[in-house]
């Protein structure tokens, strides 16, 4: 079941890059969770299989995965995918054989006699395609220049993101190797971070942007360009891959910025109030580090919280700290040139507030 919803979701990727670009995706960069995999069963993981060509094998006697059998590129209807998987610690760490599969696999592709515009790995020596954090290692690192708006922090952030991301991992085995993540961000023309949880959305959680919107910061400092992308599994049977500015502005306008959800968190006070501005941080990362998230989205929110008598009046009541920060990160976006309003009311506000 899970391979052949992850089989689903390497349709509808495909489907979304030849509709947006009419051609299939060249080098694709999996963002990859270890929370998603053991909720999934490894969805995630099989679609990246199926975007190589190739399916698992299962032990007629356990059911358990015990290889992969490579599909004939007669019976693909495109090319096999560049896929390399970025990888959390917790993945790393409960599933070694999962890393160690996905190696058999490119080793594999690599050893048939097949067209190179067809197979990106045939006529190549195997190299890594699965990469992490080192071991004992957690997260990607960025602290404060996550949130700080300048470009010298952008950089660094993405200096962060591949230094979190420099171990090749294959099964229990994990070996530095900066250069060949470094080679891989550059050469990735897409990237995409998977959704399950229908509980939670991109903007609810610093981890979206410091790994979807890390990846762009790091591939600015390789000189790439990809694509990004966020598909959304949320409901099993219609995945939707989605661009990461489209993302964005679908949970701006359905959630955030909605009289329903603003009036929930009023009903929570204090944290209700620490969540309404939570909010803002998490926009500003993804415009300062991947430049996604236009200026009309930073107005409607605006609009929806500061700018809204009874919302504002609950900030400085129920949480005036959150007040005082959304009153900053709204200044410092528009220092920072990542938002320029076009309304009078809110650029006459911004100014009162300095």
């Amino acid at each position: 079941a899970a391979y052949a919803q992850g089989v689903k979701r390497a349709e509808e990727l495909v489907r979304r890059h030849l509709q947006d670009h009419g051609d299939w995706p060249r080098g694709l960069i999996v963002d990859l969770w270890g929370s998603a995999t053991m909720r999934t069963a490894g969805e995630e993981f099989a679609m990246a299989l199926h975007l190589l060509g190739v399916k698992p094998v299962w032990d007629q006697g356990s059911e358990r995965v015990s290889g992969i059998e490579v599909l004939p590129i007669t019976d693909l209807d495109r090319p096999r995918i560049d896929v390399t998987l970025r990888v959390s610690g917790l993945f790393r760490d409960v599933f070694p054989p999962l890393s160690a599969l996905f190696g058999q696999a490119v080793r594999a592709l690599s050893q048939r006699d097949e067209a190179p515009d067809w197979n990106p790995y045939a006529g190549h020596a195997a190299t890594a395609r699965v990469y992490g954090p080192a071991p004992g290692s957690f997260g990607v690192g960025m602290g404060a220049d996550l949130e700080t708006l300048t470009e010298e922090s952008r950089a660094a952030a993405g200096q962060a993101w591949l230094s979190a991301s420099a171990y090749a991992l294959d099964g229990t085995t994990a070996t530095r190797d900066a250069d060949g993540i470094r080679a891989r961000v550059a050469a990735a023309d897409s990237f995409v971070h998977l959704q399950d949880l229908p509980e939670t959305d991109i903007l609810l959680a610093s981890d979206y942007a410091a790994h979807e919107a890390g990846f762009a910061a790091a591939q600015a400092i390789t000189g790439g360009k990809a694509a990004l992308y966020h598909l959304d599994a949320t409901q099993p049977d219609r995945p939707r891959a989605r661009s990461l500015p489209e993302e964005i502005a679908r949970v701006v306008q359905a959630r955030a910025a909605q009289p329903d959800w603003l009036d929930g968190m009023m009903r929570h006070g204090f944290r209700g109030g620490a969540e309404i501005a939570a909010t803002l941080d998490h926009m500003a990362a993804f415009a300062h580090l991947a430049g996604v998230g236009g200026p009309h989205l930073f107005d409607t929110y605006h609009e929806a919280t500061l700018g809204d008598p009874e919302v504002a009046a609950f900030l400085q009541d129920a949480n005036p700290g959150a007040y005082q920060a959304m009153l900053d990160q709204f200044a410092a976006l528009d220092a920072a040139g990542l938002w320029q309003t076009r309304r009078n009311s809110i650029r006459a506000a911004l100014e009162a507030a300095q």
